[in-house]
Parts: structure tokens; C-alpha cells; sequence
């Protein structure tokens, strides 16, 4: 039945009905029609009118419109150059979305090679939520597709710890092979730190074994025992402290990490090359790069108290690992990357376009160990002095 002119809709619970003008007979009001009488009225509300029943008759207030429910979808990030930041999509399986935009890097009071504290632009990009593991590189090695590396101390091989003792081109080659890359420096520190500047991955508060896999007075690793190297100890199974900023694991503890760029002794120094948009450091991380022998690794490690396991603290070492030493990675990808790991189309790289050991250190013939570690340090402590964080012999 079809009324023309106004008509009125009672709402009381369930028993909604028409009453058209004049006086006529209420008329049942179907039920799709109901729903569309309440989307697109303000004047039927069951809820409200059932309220002001119960409340003796007094009308609750009106119900907003919808349109001031609606909110637009927020503008795009948009960089100094005029670039937008990509939306975030899925991720791949283990891997966290990084949105892409500014973050505040280093610090003005931290150590020297961490200086100064700069805005710094990042695309968006992934990172894994884990360090790669023991036995997820192992399985490359025999599969073929990896560099036979690992550590040189017992009890650090139980599938769920991270690698520990691989080089960076060991590294590299393991995330390329998987469609992936090593983060830069940016990259890492960004998704280590968050936006606002965090000296730990769970914010300022200082380190702890409850925190992070670190050296407290329980002995290396958090006490963890390793019966054949005592003073040693031993790192842990990936994730077995809280997540952090993005809800990654192990940023802070369990296994030195590479990353991508070249060192410079500070980003003053680095200039340029580790500012703007997207730093990817000296020579934008291409090898060679002259006048730079040493890549970085970040985050600190289960050997090393709390003041290493920060989101600034940048420990230099040479590429091969010589001297050797315990130290892991994880990977990224960029947005294009991370597509095409989602869709399946992710292709090993060709041959020589996996990084290969160059003359900028002693190299390591593929396949073969490296040696053990020499006598331990007392800290990774920089030749001018402890706080720039570049020992270069003989510590995990």
C-alpha cells in the first residue's frame, strides 16, 4: 500500500507500523522497509523510543546523522619531495608493515657515531618479525641456496634460535634468495624505535632480562647455561620476550643484526648519503664503496649488557666476518617485494646478482666455516673509546 503526502512511523520495539493521513487503518510495515525507514530517518529510533517508554515518556535525544558519523579516509603521508607514502597492504607470512613516513634517528646526547638527532623520511616497507632462525637457515644451506655459515660455539644450534656467526654477504644472500633484502640502517632503526624517538623497542625504560636477551647479573643470556662454555652463554629461541614497537621480536637482545648500509663514523659525517628521503648510507650501499671497509650491525646480543641493546647504537664490523664473530640478521622487503611474495611470484635472483665477497676484507671461500672466535673482549668498544661502539676483534 502506498501513501501519498506524510505519513508517521511508530517505532515501539519490534511492532512498527504506518498510520496514514487522515486517520486510516495502521498497516503492518515490512521489514525491509523498516530498515530502510530507520537508515534514512532520524525520526524512528526502536531503541530510543523503547527508552523513553520505559522512562515515563521522555524523549532521549535525537540520534546523530549519519553523515556526521562518516569520517574520510585519512590524506596519504605525503614527503618534502612531494611523494606520497604507499598504503600498508597484507603482509607476507612473519613479515610487519612499516608505514611509510618520518621518524626522529639518532640522538644529540647518545654516542658520538649516533649524532645528531634527524628527521628522516622511509617509504613504506616490511621487516621480518623475527630474526631469521637456526634452522631456517640451515634448510637453505641444504637446499643449496645458501652459504654454509653458523656458530662456533655448542648449544647455539637448536632450530628456534637465531643464526648466529654468518657474515654480511652470508646475509644478504639469504634474503635475496627468499625475495627479500637486509634493512637499511633507517629501516631498522624506524621499525626498532617507532616514530617518536624510543631508546628501547617497548619505550625509555633501561633494559632488563624481562625485557630483552641481554648480560644482566645472572650471567650472559639472561643466565641461560651452556655447559661447555660457561662464561659464554647462549642466546635464546626467537620471540621469548614481549614484542616491541610493531610488534617485533628480539630488536633489543638475543643476536646482533646486520643491516644494509656502509659505516660512517657518524651521520654528520655520512651527510647526504644519511639524510632525506630513504638514506640508504655511504655509496647508497653499494659494493664497492670506497674509502668504507665496515658495515654496521644494531641492537645489541645476548653476550652484551643493556647500554648496547638501545635503538641508536651502531656497532661497525667488516663484511666478511673477520674476525669472526656471533652475530645474525633479519630481513625486509619493499612494498613491490612484498607483493610479489603474497602473489607467489618471487623468483630466485639471478647468480650475480646475490652480493659476493669483494677485496674490501679478506675473503671466504663459499662452503667453508669460518674460524672460532679469538680470545673474548671487554666490550665492543671503539678504538677512541668505548662509546662509539666499533670493536672490530675477538666478542660475539
Amino acid at each position: 500500500m502506498r501513501f501519498h503526502g506524510k505519513s508517521q512511523l511508530r517505532c515501539f520495539g519490534s511492532d512498527a507500523r504506518v498510520h496514514a493521513p487522515g486517520g486510516g487503518h495502521a498497516v503492518p510495515m515490512p521489514a525491509l522497509a523498516l530498515l530502510v525507514a530507520l537508515l534514512s530517518g532520524p525520526g524512528c529510533s526502536p531503541m530510543r523510543d523503547l527508552a523513553a517508554a520505559e522512562s515515563g515518556g521522555q524523549q532521549a535525544p535525537p540520534d546523530p546523522p549519519m553523515a556526521d558519523l562518516w569520517e574520510p579516509p585519512p590524506e596519504p603521508i605525503t614527503f618534502p619531495d612531494g611523494t606520497r607514502a604507499l598504503p600498508c597492504g597484507p603482509p607476507p607470512p612473519e613479515m610487519v608493515c612499516i608505514e611509510g613516513g618520518a621518524f626522529l634517528r639518532g640522538a644529540d646526547n647518545g654516542p658520538r657515531n649516533a649524532r645528531p638527532a634527524a628527521t628522516v623520511w622511509l617509504q613504506t616497507y616490511y621487516i621480518d618479525r623475527y630474526e631469521v632462525t637456526y634452522g631456517e637457515y640451515q634448510q637453505c644451506v641444504r637446499q643449496g641456496r645458501c652459504n654454509r655459515a653458523g656458530p662456533s660455539y655448542a648449544h647455539f644450534n637448536h632450530p628456534l634460535q637465531p643464526i648466529n656467526g654468518v657474515s654480511w654477504y652470508d646475509a644478504a644472500r639469504y634474503c635475496q634468495v627468499h625475495g627479500k633484502r637486509l634493512p637499511t640502517e633507517a629501516e631498522w632503526e624506524k621499525a626498532a624505535r617507532g616514530t617518536r624517538g624510543k631508546l628501547y623497542p617497548w619505550g625509555d625504560e633501561p633494559a632488563t632480562c624481562e625485557r630483552a636477551i641481554i648480560m644482566d647479573q645472572s650471567g650472559r643470556g639472561c643466565g641461560a647455561p651452556n655447559p661447555r662454555h660457561p662464561h659464554v652463554g647462549k642466546p635464546w629461541p626467537v620471540g621469548s620476550r614481549p614484542p616491541g614497537e610493531h610488534g617485533l621480536y628480539d630488536m633489543a637482545g638475543n643476536a646482533w643484526e646486520w643491516v644494509q648500509d656502509w659505516y660512517s663514523e657518524s651521520y654528520q659525517a655520512c651527510g647526504s648519503a644519511c639524510a632525506g628521503i630513504n638514506p640508504r648510507g655511504p655509496c647508497d650501499g653499494n659494493d664497492p664503496c670506497p674509502g668504507h671497509k665496515m658495515k654496521i650491525v644494531r641492537g645489541g646480543s645476548w653476550y652484551w649488557p643493556a647500554q648496547y641493546a638501545t635503538t641508536i647504537w651502531r656497532r661497525p664490523h667488516y663484511p666478511n666476518n673477520r674476525p669472526f664473530h656471533h652475530f645474525g640478521f633479519r630481513c625486509a622487503a619493499s612494498v613491490e617485494q612484498a607483493e610479489a611474495l603474497r602473489q607467489g611470484r618471487m623468483q630466485p635472483p639471478p647468480p650475480e646478482s646475490v652480493p659476493a665477497e669483494t677485496t674490501q676484507g679478506t675473503p671466504q671461500p663459499p662452503g667453508r666455516l669460518s674460524r672460532r672466535p679469538k680470545r673474548h673482549a671487554a666490550g665492543p668498544a671503539s678504538r677512541s673509546g668505548a662509546e662509539a661502539g666499533d670493536k672490530v676483534s675477538g666478542s660475539p
